[in-house]
């Protein structure tokens, strides 16, 4: 199947030539490409189009897991017809197995495996298996050890209506397959058998497989709903795909036995060197888990294990979401200027952390190789990339650097690199306004700027350089009767949702904070940036940290940005000469086409409030109920915790799941 974009709007602006540059430079096989593509400027819709018109696999890449959430939202709604999947790491939300030699502490890894997680994953991985109009939206997770696609492939079970099976041996396919026989709850990756129908939940969709057999003979096949267990429909052919991603086949017996060869090894190693201790512990554990493995197919943790699962050799990059994917597929690393440098890092703090596993007992040395890509690795697996910023990083200049530009009085920057310039906005909104001000008398001068916003009802966003800064200015301020609130890293992500709602909605007027005023804030109601110590070269003060900064303020067509600063530092020069060039191509093309600039009128929600208005209605209903209906209706809350993650409403998830632990608590 064809990918077919469904969206009110035509391309616009100079997303008509970014859609044609960069597609031809996929036609042409370029490796890798630049859209340079503003706030505001609808990089997404240029994204889907491309999409459309290469109609190849898609793998979009985010920094962070909100990020990957919203598009994901986005391409659903430009492909209802089409795959388009979510892929997260249990890292994403919980902490992965360590231990911290200073305290003596060692960290499990979360025991309870997220199953909207893992059905994500799943319905990905099948997806890409299946069918071609696949886009997956991923976190930097999709370069960690997932397994490898052709022992994937070889458990999965056809079931076809007229064929006769061996019930024993069907049975014990799905138990390879890592399904858990339950006869009493039937949830994701579990089956039961009642007579001659066996129901099987699969793993990577919220349905029930019912084969229905005639001695051993398949005489149908049905597609049920979980809660009713109403037939939705009926097939003559079913795959059933694995429970896990870590498939132990024929050579169980083969791994089990290098297994022990490498604990053999590890022990004398730590009683060669006295370490009674470690000897004991990783001998303990890693025995228990080739019984679990040797008995069931399976132990917690056995991803550890997978070099000897998968007989690779040590050194050897593991199997990860790239393998799944066909040769010719297309690469997005949205925020690339962030994203690159984290998957770059990814290696080295996954090693760091093994090393004290290893070190210290808890791991054999082979867990090393249940990794991250190294960013070699990550680059060899990506045939096509497009990297999408509005300021990309040495890596991607370097690697789109077009060394036959000559230069010329029509050529700039961006034309020595395979780039495509998306700098019009639909909305014919301009980049701000750009004030260079002495830090000398600058608090009095920031109140003063501050009152003349509120009075029209706008908002200001002040970045600062440390998080002490941000709290004592935001005294400072209200003590002057000005409504403000700080923002930092310390302060929680659902705090966080609740404070930026507080400044849309104009509960709050100015909002300081530090470098999380950067990427991903899409706050159309702010007019003025305020930016103190911009000349103090470093990390929240490099071109880039300015530019992005100062496209806070993108969205509103009063939009300004005030710089504060005692010198014109390069990378002050720098930024105000990009914005500047951007403002005068956007004033350009709005002159030339008669376009007013609209600001963006964006819905205000609050989801936070709207859970804890249905959860406190709730809690006040419990007090007058029994214990057993009490149960039931938190049941009912938890059924809307896992639909709002299946929504991806992670926030709303997060509110619900933290309410219900307390209805727990209390009854």
């Amino acid at each position: 199947m064809k990918f077919k974009l469904k969206s009110d709007f035509n391309p616009a602006g100079d997303q008509p030539k970014a859609i044609q540059t960069l597609s031809d430079g996929i036609n042409a096989n370029k490796s890798d490409q630049i859209l340079l593509g503003v706030t505001g400027s609808g990089k997404t819709f240029t994204m889907a189009n491309i999409i459309q018109n290469m109609n190849r696999p898609t793998l979009i890449i985010a920094h962070n897991k909100t990020l990957a959430a919203q598009l994901c939202n986005e391409f659903k709604e430009f492909f209802p017809d089409n795959a388009v999947e979510f892929f997260i790491s249990y890292y994403d939300y919980y902490q992965p197995e360590a231990y911290i030699p200073s305290r003596d502490a060692y960290i499990e890894k979360e025991a309870d495996i997220n199953e909207e997680i893992e059905r994500l994953r799943h319905s990905a991985t099948r997806s890409l298996l299946t069918r071609r109009d696949v886009i997956i939206i991923a976190s930097v997770s999709c370069i960690y050890g997932l397994g490898v696609p052709e022992d994937y492939l070889k458990a999965v079970i056809e079931i076809e209506v007229g064929k006769t099976y061996n019930r024993r041996q069907l049975l014990s396919k799905l138990e390879a397959s890592q399904y858990e026989r339950n006869d009493i709850e039937l949830t994701a990756g579990r089956y039961r058998i009642k007579g001659d129908t066996i129901d099987i939940y699969a793993s990577w969709d919220e349905l029930i497989y019912r084969c229905e057999f005639f001695g051993d003979e398949c005489e149908k096949l049905s597609i049920l709903e979980p809660i009713s267990l109403r037939t939705l429909a009926e097939e003559t052919i079913v795959k059933i795909f694995p429970a896990t991603h870590y498939v132990v086949h024929d050579y169980k017996e083969s791994a089990i036995q290098n297994i022990r060869t490498e604990l053999i090894n590890q022990i004398k190693h730590f009683e060669d060197a006295e370490k009674l201790v470690e000897a004991q512990r990783i001998k303990q554990r890693t025995n228990y888990d080739l019984d679990m493995i040797q008995e069931m197919g399976y132990c917690k943790g056995i991803e550890n294990y997978s070099r000897h699962l998968s007989q690779r050799q040590a050194g050897d990059p593991p199997g990860v979401l790239l393998d799944f994917f066909p040769d010719d597929f297309i690469t997005f690393i949205d925020e690339s200027h962030v994203t690159v440098p984290q998957i770059r890092g990814m290696y080295h703090g996954d090693q760091s952390r093994k090393q004290n596993l290893v070190d210290y007992g808890f791991r054999l040395p082979s867990a090393k190789d249940n990794r991250p890509l190294m960013f070699a690795e990550f680059e060899n697996k990506i045939p096509t990339c497009i990297y999408v910023s509005a300021t990309p990083g040495e890596y991607e200049l370097e690697k789109t650097y077009l060394k036959d530009v000559k230069a010329g009085p029509t050529i700039d920057k961006w034309d020595h690199y395979d780039c495509a310039q998306q700098i019009i906005r639909p909305t014919g909104l301009l980049d701000p306004i750009i004030d260079v001000r002495p830090s000398k008398g600058q608090i009095d001068d920031i109140l003063a700027e501050i009152k003349k916003r509120i009075k029209k009802e706008e908002r200001v966003l002040i970045t600062t350089l440390t998080k002490q800064m941000s709290e004592d200015l935001s005294d400072f301020l209200s003590q002057q009767s000005i409504k403000v609130q700080y923002l930092h890293s310390e302060i929680s992500t659902l705090d966080r949702v609740d404070i930026l709602h507080d400044l849309r909605t104009g509960k709050s007027d100015v909002l300081v904070g530090v470098n999380l005023l950067r990427e991903g804030l899409d706050l159309p109601e702010v007019s003025l940036v305020i930016i103190l110590d911009a000349d103090k070269e470093g990390f929240l003060r490099t071109e880039r940290s300015l530019i992005q900064t100062i496209g806070r303020a993108a969205r509103h067509e009063e939009g300004t940005v005030i710089l504060y600063a005692d010198k014109l530092s390069d990378s002050m020069k720098t930024a105000i000469d990009e914005t500047q060039r951007r403002r005068n191509i956007q004033k350009e093309h709005n002159k030339k086409h008669h376009i007013k600039p609209q600001s963006i009128r964006k819905k205000i929600t609050d989801i936070r409030s709207e859970a804890r208005k249905e959860v406190t209605q709730t809690l006040t209903n419990l007090e007058t109920k029994s214990p057993k209906e009490q149960l039931k209706v938190i049941k009912v809350l938890e059924k809307q915790m896992n639909d709002a993650a299946n929504n991806l409403e992670f926030e709303l998830a997060a509110v619900l799941r933290d309410q219900i632990n307390e209805l727990k608590n209390k009854f």
